[in-house]
Order: C-alpha cells, then sequence, then structure tokens
C-alpha cells in the first residue's frame, strides 16, 4: 500500500487536495474518488502507509480519541467531527490518517471499518470499543474509554521508564569510562611496561588484549555485536523461543514479580473497558489477552474463555491461574455477585497500578546502591590490574 497527495474536482468544477492512503495505484485511487463523486486531477505518491503510524505518536491518538469522543457527544455528527479533526491536527500523517477515515465513513462504511486499515496503529482495543459504541448506541463513552485506557497505559509506561533511567545512566556511564581506560590509558602502561621489561601478571594482560581489540580490530567487534543482535532478532521471531522468553520474563527473579503485575494491569484495564460498553465476556477476554502481548497470557486467556464458555464464574476461573493476584480474584467475585464487574474490573486495575508504582521504588531503592556498587569494583579491578606490574617493579627496585 501506498499514500498519495491529489487534487480532485467535483462535479460543479469545485477543486479539493488531500492525502489518500491505502492504495496500490493511481488507478485504485482515481477509483475510491470516483465513488465519493470526485475525478482525479493529480495525484502524486508520497511514502509508504507503513511509516506513517512510525510518525504518529500514542500520546496524539489518545487526545483524537478524547477530541473525538468531545465532540460527538456534543451532538456533531461523525463525519463533522472527523472534518474537523484534520482540520486541527498539525502531524501530517495523522491529518491523513484521519483523512483517509473520513473518506470511508462518508463513503457508506461503519467507523470501525474505517479504522480497520490503520489497526496497527489504533489497536484491536481501539476497534474492538469503536464498534461495540457503535452497535450499542454509545459512541462517545466507547471513545472516551478508550482514550482514557491509552492515557492511563502510557502513563504507565512513561513511569516504568523513568524508574530505570538511573540504573540505565550508571550502567552507561560505567560503561564509558571503562571503555576510556581500554582505549587510552591502557595503551600508555603497556608501552611503559614494555620499556621497563616487566613481565605482564594474567590480569594485566587480558586487559592489554581488549586494549588492542578495541583499537585495532574494532570493526570486528561491530560486526561480531551486529551479528549477535541480528541472531537474537531472529531467535524471538521464532514462536517458540518467544513462548519461553514470554514465559521467563514473568519467572525471572527481580524483575518477574514486576513484569507480572505490568502485563496483568494491561489485561485487566483491557477486559474492564471492553465490558464496559457491552462486549460480550469471551470477545472481551480474547482481545484483553492480545493487547497483554505475552504468550502465556495468551495461554491463559484461552483457559479462561473455555471455562466461562463451561459456565464457571470468572472468578472462580481466574484463582485457578497463579498470574492473578488474590485481590484481583476478590474483587472480581464481588463484582460478579453486585453486577458491577466492569467496575471492580477497573478498581483493580487502578490498584494494580499502585503496586507498581511501590514495587518501582523498592525496585530503585535497591538498584541504586547496587549498580554503585558494581560500577566501584569494575573499575577498582581494572585500575588494581593495571598497577599490579609497577607494585611487582617497585617491589623487585626495593629487595
Amino acid at each position: 500500500m501506498a499514500v498519495y497527495k491529489y487534487i480532485a474536482r467535483d462535479g460543479v468544477g469545485n477543486e479539493l487536495s488531500g492525502v489518500y492512503t491505502n492504495v496500490d495505484s493511481a488507478q485504485m485511487l482515481r477509483a475510491e474518488l470516483m465513488k465519493l463523486g470526485y475525478v482525479l486531477v493529480r495525484a502524486r505518491r508520497e511514502r509508504k502507509s507503513g511509516k506513517l503510524a512510525t510518525r504518529v505518536r500514542q500520546r496524539e491518538i489518545a487526545a483524537f480519541a478524547y477530541k473525538l469522543a468531545g465532540m460527538y457527544s456534543a451532538g456533531l455528527p461523525i463525519v463533522r467531527c472527523l472534518e474537523a479533526m484534520e482540520e486541527q491536527t498539525e502531524n501530517r500523517a495523522l491529518k491523513g490518517i484521519i483523512a483517509d477515515v473520513r473518506r470511508r465513513v462518508e463513503a457508506g462504511a461503519s467507523l470501525r471499518s474505517a479504522f480497520e486499515p490503520h489497526r496497527k496503529l489504533f489497536s484491536d482495543f481501539f476497534l474492538g470499543m469503536v464498534e461495540a459504541g457503535e452497535s450499542a448506541g454509545e459512541l462517545s463513552r466507547a471513545l472516551d474509554l478508550s482514550a482514557r485506557y491509552l492515557e492511563k497505559r502510557l502513563d504507565l509506561r512513561q513511569k516504568t521508564r523513568a524508574a530505570f533511567t538511573y540504573p540505565m545512566v550508571v550502567g552507561a556511564v560505567c560503561f564509558l569510562v571503562v571503555l576510556c581506560l581500554l582505549i587510552f590509558v591502557i595503551p600508555m602502561f603497556s608501552q611503559l611496561y614494555g620499556r621497563l621489561h616487566i613481565d605482564l601478571p594474567g590480569p594485566t594482560r587480558v586487559l592489554v588484549m581488549l586494549s588492542v581489540l578495541l583499537r585495532h580490530r574494532w570493526w570486528a567487534l561491530l560486526i561480531l555485536g551486529a551479528g549477535v543482535v541480528v541472531a537474537a532478532w531472529r531467535m524471538l521471531a521464532n514462536p517458540r523461543v518467544r513462548i519461553c522468553w514470554d514465559r521467563i520474563k514473568l519467572r525471572m527473579p527481580i524483575l518477574g514479580p514486576l513484569s507480572r503485575l505490568l502485563v496483568v494491569t494491561h489485561f485487566v484495564r483491557t477486559f474492564g473497558m471492553l465490558t464496559a460498553v457491552g462486549i460480550p465476556i469471551i470477545d472481551a477476554l480474547e482481545v484483553a489477552g492480545a493487547v497483554a502481548h505475552n504468550h502465556e497470557v495468551s495461554r491463559v486467556t484461552a483457559d479462561l474463555q473455555v471455562t466461562t464458555r463451561a459456565g464457571q464464574p470468572i472468578a472462580q476461573s481466574l484463582a485457578a491461574h497463579r498470574i492473578f493476584p488474590p485481590m484481583v480474584v476478590q474483587l472480581v467475585a464481588s463484582g460478579e455477585e453486585a453486577g458491577i464487574l466492569a467496575d471492580m474490573l477497573e478498581k483493580s486495575a487502578d490498584l494494580l497500578d499502585k503496586d507498581i508504582d511501590r514495587m518501582t521504588a523498592s525496585l530503585l531503592a535497591k538498584l541504586e546502591p547496587a549498580l554503585t556498587v558494581i560500577m566501584g569494583l569494575v573499575i577498582g579491578l581494572i585500575l588494581m590490574a593495571v598497577y599490579l606490574p609497577m607494585f611487582d617493579y617497585m617491589a623487585r627496585l626495593t629487595s
């Protein structure tokens, strides 16, 4: 699929211009415009539509959903809402996508079908919410819930990244310091020890070899690093390896509990918002499992669908899987009994968010001193290996 910037003319000779996505050729663009009552005058292919999604941030999608929900709830027709959003959007990529959605709606497509070609950007969750909102006559609520979900998910991701910024910075500084020592300091001492004809101990010889590799065979190290990255990427593309990796992420000693909370929060919040707009429980479970982006959760979701079809209460099904905290199970059970399952699921997700904040702060408090000690040990061992020959030489001179 390609993206075309075009100029067209209507039946009375008025010209309009725009951007059309997801067409294979100018002939297809001409046919699409003819369905809308326009004649193509000029078209220019700009860029692949797949690149549009990479230029649109999820924060912009959340803002788009909020504004669209607000205008639609005020009584404006959906086409007018899309036109207004198209005019006020500054991001050219998002503007082209909104224009494409508007044209499809004008041609008679449902809003869900209009968003379908841009599924990768808007996600299965957003499309499911729009479809449920259209069928239930609660489109404005569905869009508002979608925007809230996207915003909460982005906030959670931002908090998690911000919490681990310090460890990443410390690790990067440690790496740069070691790199500078190997490239600039070790060669000077190596030349000095060579002039003094000092036998180098094992640790010092290892440092000298690493220094030579970095200074004279850096290209080989780059090729090796690129090969490792490509091999790891291909391994993770293998479904079996991906399943094992997803299972390991949930069970690793330190970060495993945090990973479990993150995927469970995404699952519970998605499940709750989908059921809030009337999506059947089985379908809501399927979408929630897909949104979690974890094969282990997908396996659990499949089991939940089987037990739910068999008539088993959802809380009882959740309790059979240790990945769900007891607090979530109890709230879901209470929600099922009181008929407010969606509200209890959202409350569970909010409580899990607070648990994630506390766990992240606790991990950070433990990682900061640990990383400082590790950084000091690494640099200290390198300096000790550098000065070992000097100590031996001084000892021989004084003996």
